[in-house]
């Protein structure tokens, strides 16, 4: 008999790492899942693809020749089409991708990114497969905060047929949602931080202690007052311990165009290049404390029991705040507060305590999937 067919349809680098866990569980069931990438991200996707021994994308719903990084909302809605028009125009050659023996397939998507939502749709009313959600019934509270991932998360849930909570707070979120909701106890990303952690560090010069701080969302860096008073605070804060911030290229000409390059130094307030996940978490790991607006590593942090800042007006999981992890509302009293008192909110580490992945498989499993 024919096993049925399970395809991911993922769009950043980060989807890619918190969805390797569940693809290689399902890889180890004796079913090859299939990649279906709509490019929102693509200058790190192949070393992220080798660091966690995942294959090239089956099918890529931008072109490849054309793809590109998304790097404003301006990009989206052409974007968007371009996704849609491919989908539409391969549907036959996805569908017989799908095709098993009298099961329906099933499309995964992942999180609260662009691709969620699009995904879905893709997989349910273009393929007509069912689709299960990863990561789902995260709710911040308000569609305008964060822009766009409420939203995301919020159309999503009407669209899907599995939904993979990662504790009861979302699946409480999910009680009126349609099709099975499955609590996985944890995100996934917990699976993927084993990979990572105990990893080699790959900066030289780097101090003996350091904060680590990244900050890149389009409702912080867009609020450029918001965004040169975090910047400003960090600065402040690195003439006691030296502060390393992640930027990538939209921060970077963010931070030139705002005229802030001169908060930044090679000693104390130190501007890196973003770095691959598995480069990145070893970092994480060693660091003092995190400034981040950064849902995903804001989760890592409380993980790992380790001091975190979320720089934002809301979150979606404000299960992960109380001691360790804190919520600044985009305050900078707040962000002062928190580094005034972070050496007395290292927590517990509960990287060995939770497996979010073999519960997804498993209930894949059980449902016939693999």
């Amino acid at each position: 008999m024919a096993l049925p067919v399970i395809s991911f349809i993922l769009g950043t680098t980060a989807e890619l790492i918190k969805i390797a866990p569940v693809y290689h569980g399902i890889l180890e069931r004796g079913v090859r899942p299939k990649i279906w990438f709509t490019a929102q991200h693509v200058d790190e996707v192949s070393d992220v693809l080798a660091d966690l021994n995942l294959p090239e994308p089956d099918v890529w719903l931008v072109p490849k020749e054309k793809a590109h990084n998304l790097e404003s909302p301006a990009q989206v809605p052409g974007w968007a089409a371009q996704v849609l028009r491919t989908a539409w125009s391969r549907r036959a050659e996805l569908k017989a991708a799908l095709v098993e023996d009298g099961r329906p397939p099933l499309v995964l998507v992942h999180g609260d990114t662009f691709t969620t939502p699009y995904g879905s749709l893709i997989g349910k009313r273009i393929l007509k497969s069912r689709v299960g959600h990863v990561e789902a019934g995260a709710r911040s509270g308000s569609i305008m905060s964060p822009l766009p991932e409420e939203l995301n998360r919020k159309i999503a849930a009407k669209i899907v047929d599995m939904h993979f909570a990662p504790s009861a707070r979302e699946v409480d979120n999910l009680r009126n949602a349609r099709g099975v909701v499955v609590d996985t106890e944890a995100n996934t990303a917990i699976d993927a931080m084993r990979l990572a952690i105990n990893g080699p560090l790959d900066i030289e010069g780097l101090p003996e202690k350091f904060g680590l701080a990244t900050l890149h969302r389009f409702e912080l860096v867009s609020r450029a007052d918001k965004y040169r008073e975090a910047l400003e605070i960090l600065r402040e804060q690195s003439k006691q311990m030296p502060i390393l911030y992640m930027a990538g290229a939209p921060e970077r000409e963010k931070i030139r165009s705002l005229g802030l390059a001169n908060l930044f130094d090679e000693k104390n307030f130190i501007i890196q290049p973003k770095m691959r996940y598995l480069k990145f978490l070893p970092l994480v790991a060693r660091a003092e404390y995190v400034v981040t607006d950064s849902g995903g590593l804001s989760a890592e942090c409380y993980y790992l029991g380790l001091p975190c800042a979320v720089h934002r007006e809301r979150t979606e999981t404000p299960q992960h705040l109380g001691e360790t992890v804190v919520l600044t509302e985009m305050r900078g009293d707040k962000l002062q507060n928190f580094l005034d008192t972070y050496q007395n909110r290292r927590g517990e580490s509960w990287v060995d305590k939770f497996h979010p992945s073999e519960i997804i498989v498993d209930t894949l499993a059980r449902l016939g999937y693999c």
